[in-house]
């Protein structure tokens, strides 16, 4: 009977340490949060400048969940979303029109790198930097969009 009750208490021990760790690992990541484009600070060589974007990420240890909603160069909404694990597969992607899978990898604790697919071909690489104090989000993304044109753009994010 003591045994039991040693296992139960253990395995009820560990099972509460888990949720605790992840929601830990959550709030140490640097790229949780709610971000929203400084149109100032960001430079668009070419590819249309959206008039505004919001991006928010959900890390855990192995994944990232993204929501970007904003406002394209037209004047159009854009609502888009995926869920990937750092692992480099591809992951779907819904409400881009430029891709349909996206792949992520952690190349630092404030850093990584996402490739964007349309049709298994490669259309736009993004290298992702988060500023040592946490508040700046950069992306330096390259590419086409789904037109065939040019994207050369280092995305200027502010925490909020």
């Amino acid at each position: 009977m003591k045994r039991l009750i040693f296992v139960i208490t253990l395995a009820a021990t560990i099972a509460l340490a888990i949720p605790g760790r992840q929601a830990s690992a959550q709030k140490a990541d640097p790229l949780n949060g709610t971000w929203h484009l400084n149109l100032d600070k960001s430079k668009f060589r070419s590819g249309p400048v959206p008039k505004s974007q919001i991006r928010t990420y959900e890390v855990s240890a192995d994944s990232v969940k993204q929501s970007i909603d904003g406002v394209d160069s037209q004047g159009k909404p854009v609502r888009s979303r995926f869920t990937a694990k750092y692992d480099g597969k591809d992951y779907p992607v819904t409400g881009n029109p430029d891709a349909d899978t996206i792949a992520v990898t952690r190349t630092g604790p404030y850093s990584g790198r996402s490739t964007l697919k349309k049709d298994g071909k490669v259309v736009q690489q993004t290298i992702r930097t988060v500023s040592k104090d946490g508040k700046t989000l950069t992306l330096a993304n390259r590419g086409t969009n789904s037109k065939g044109a040019k994207i050369d753009q280092d995305l200027v994010f502010d925490k909020q």
